[in-house]
């Protein structure tokens, strides 16, 4: 009996990574759980506890999409994030893994700087930027944070950023030209 239990333990498999990131959702999307927060309110019998939760999720070829979910538990709150980051799912115009040309993302008090950068180079950039930038599929970018550094007002401002990048084929059609002549 003693060498069965054993058997059955030593057969199942070992859970080294507890942190796996980036986690698949059920439709091929990247979800990123940027910050939980637990909030408080007080009321005439005392303080209720609740959590709010800030997801990223994107594809990794340039959808990108961004969620605050709010419950009295995590999980909830996680689930309820992911639900309306679906639903606000936005394309980005990308130059295969970086970004067509520099641009600053505001929101509120945080300004997000974000240059395209050479192959190789990596992203380079902070908690909360770096969440979306990879769940869009950005590879090779250079971004520095000025102002707040609130999570969601740095998520926000990135997603302001990258949602006004144009493509050079955007820009002359625009005009009215070629391409090649921009």
């Amino acid at each position: 009996m003693a060498e069965e239990i054993k058997k059955n333990k030593t057969e199942r498999p070992q859970k080294n990574n507890r942190k796996e990131r980036p986690v698949k959702v059920d439709d091929g999307l990247d979800k990123r759980l940027v910050s939980v927060r637990r909030v408080s309110k007080t009321v005439k019998g005392g303080r209720t506890m609740h959590f709010s939760a800030l997801v990223v999720i994107g594809d990794g070829k340039g959808n990108i999409g961004m969620g605050i979910g709010k419950a009295s538990e995590v999980p909830n709150a996680i689930d309820k994030a992911t639900v309306v980051a679906k639903k606000n799912m936005k394309k980005v115009a990308l130059n295969e893994h970086t970004i067509p040309h520099e641009t600053i993302g505001k929101f509120g008090a945080t300004k997000v700087l974000m240059l395209p950068a050479e192959e190789g180079r990596g992203v380079i950039a902070g908690g909360a930027a770096r969440a979306v930038l990879e769940v869009a599929g950005v590879k090779n970018i250079v971004t520095k944070i000025h102002g707040s550094t609130n999570r969601i007002n740095v998520v926000k401002a990135t997603m302001n950023g990258l949602l006004g990048l144009k493509t050079r084929e955007e820009i002359a059609a625009r005009r009215g030209k070629k391409p090649e002549e921009i």
